[in-house]
């Protein structure tokens, strides 16, 4: 596996990631409403490079193939993390963890992880601060704010 930085014309491939994974993955721990409400394949490209732009965004490849892919804003929010269905439990994840928790300058990585996610977070050492809901499409989805403080922590 191999790690490398975004570039913008990986923009629809990892939206297209981010939204087959919502969509097989995430699907053991959300309802099929609650999965269409939060990936509803309609994306603003333009907005989603953006984000991805302004962002320290990681991509990992097994080959020529993007597997999986994570951004982090300068302030320490880790807003996506996401792996191909395929490619689960692989070590990919980690290694972008790894990666985005040895970025300079940070003292604390939050995110806001669904419930698939929060078992995994919990093994790096991050803590639940608060349960919390989004609404999208008038559909409430579960989460946790987690945090994790880079001062003298395990990676």
């Amino acid at each position: 596996m191999q790690l490398r930085r975004y570039r913008k014309t990986d923009a629809l491939l990892l939206y297209q990631l981010f939204y087959h994974t919502v969509h097989t993955v995430n699907r053991q721990d959300y309802t099929p409403a609650q999965v269409q409400a939060w990936a509803d394949g309609k994306v603003d490209l333009a907005a989603w490079n953006q984000s991805l732009l302004e962002h320290t965004t990681w991509v990992a490849l097994k080959g020529n193939r993007i597997v999986g892919f994570e951004d982090i804003s300068s302030s320490g929010y880790l807003d996506r993390l996401f792996v191909h269905q395929d490619f689960q439990r692989q070590g990919i994840a980690s290694a972008l963890c790894r990666r985005l928790e040895a970025t300079p300058g940070l003292n604390k990585i939050t995110v806001h992880a669904s419930l698939t996610a929060q078992p995994f977070f919990e093994k790096r050492h991050y803590q639940i601060i608060e349960h919390c809901y989004a609404q999208r499409q008038g559909i409430l989805l579960s989460y946790a704010r987690m945090e994790k403080s880079l001062l003298l922590s395990p990676l």
